[in-house]
């Protein structure tokens, strides 16, 4: 049976990175019409939930599985990447913002896999 390290969520820059991330993600949808509130709303609200939730998860797992849950939170990021251009497109937040946080997305995304394979290796 392999050993493996039990990581701290708490301490792991892509976990604060996607707790940052969730925090600006609760604050542009604030702004949203009430129209979405089940649409792209609760939708860019869980993603960005699912991120540090799925790094948080999977910490305490073994290298092998917590890359699992690494890939799960990427999916969300990559899934809340898509929704930010689609709550552009509707004019719901403007091409700064909307530039700025694609961009702490693509950070997360680019650290989250480079912590990755580390585990993998």
């Amino acid at each position: 049976m392999s050993e493996f390290k039990r990581h701290n969520f708490k301490k792991l820059k892509i976990w604060q990175m996607a707790m940052e991330l969730a925090g600006q993600i609760f604050k542009l949808t604030s702004s949203f019409p009430s129209s979405e509130k089940f649409g792209l709303i609760s939708q860019m609200n869980r993603c960005s939930v699912s991120m540090p939730s799925n790094i948080a998860e999977g910490s305490s797992r073994t290298n092998k599985s917590f890359s699992h849950f690494l890939d799960i939170s990427l999916g969300s990021s990559f899934e809340l990447q898509t929704q930010l251009l689609l709550a552009k497109s509707q004019s719901y937040v403007s091409d700064d913002l909307s530039q700025h946080i694609e961009n702490k997305i693509e950070e997360f995304q680019k650290a989250t896999m480079s912590f990755q394979n580390t585990l993998n290796q």
